[in-house]
């Protein structure tokens, strides 16, 4: 892979352009990113400035992270407090995503967005309202793990790190999910899925190299 030095502000207006050009694969009139990259990447930052970057082009714009749709402790602490093989498969509630998130946004669709579910540090449900995404708007999902469940993603960005850059940077309490992302890797392959990748082993200095996985590319 060829990589490209960029900045964050030239990254983000990039994204925002290409977002801006992007149509959408059904036909559907919003349009569906995936921010894709391990917790210690960071995607949630890049889904604010990207999300702050469209709203100055006019565009209507709901962020939801993959975060707020965990399954009850019940379920993910079926076979222990440390079980990576249970964070790659059965942490997050995609079913719900589907329902509240991609669903509403079909050809059709009410556009109303559950912006997130279940709250893990009180293990229970959020309870909160469902937001109106207008016409036009852009849904921004972003989380770990992302790709590679045939979510209906019309652009797809991955942050990677090297497995060097993940273990140094991700908290030593969460390391024992490195083996879901090492699964994510040989199994995915997001950083030949997305449509986007952007190297973040030094985040000061990050890189970016374009896919030619097209549109859509996070849903295969």
């Amino acid at each position: 892979m060829r990589f490209e030095a960029i900045t964050w502000e030239r990254l983000t207006d990039a994204l925002a352009e290409r977002a801006m050009e992007t149509k959408t694969a059904d036909g559907g009139p919003w349009l569906r990113i995936g921010i894709d990259g391990a917790p210690a990447a960071r995607p949630d930052a890049l889904a604010r400035l990207l999300a702050d970057a469209l709203r100055l082009r006019g565009r209507s714009v709901l962020a939801v992270s993959t975060e707020g749709f965990l399954r009850p402790a019940s379920l993910r602490f079926e076979y222990g407090h440390q079980d990576a093989y249970t964070y790659y498969d059965g942490w997050f509630d995609t079913g719900a995503l589907w329902r509240e998130v991609f669903g509403p946004l079909e050809p059709g669709g009410t556009g109303r967005v559950l912006p997130d579910l279940w709250d893990p540090a009180r293990d229970r449900a959020t309870r909160s309202p469902y937001q109106a995404l207008p016409e036009g708007g852009v849904l921004l999902v972003h989380g770990p793990l992302l790709l590679g469940r045939w979510f209906p993603l019309d652009l797809t960005v991955h942050l990677r790190l090297s497995p060097s850059a993940l273990r140094r940077r991700t908290d030593e309490d969460a390391r024992w999910t490195l083996p879901a992302f090492e699964r994510y890797e040989a199994e995915v392959r997001p950083a030949e899925t997305a449509d986007v990748v952007v190297r973040v082993d030094d985040p000061r200095h990050p890189a970016w190299q374009v896919g030619a996985a097209g549109g859509g590319g996070g849903s295969g």
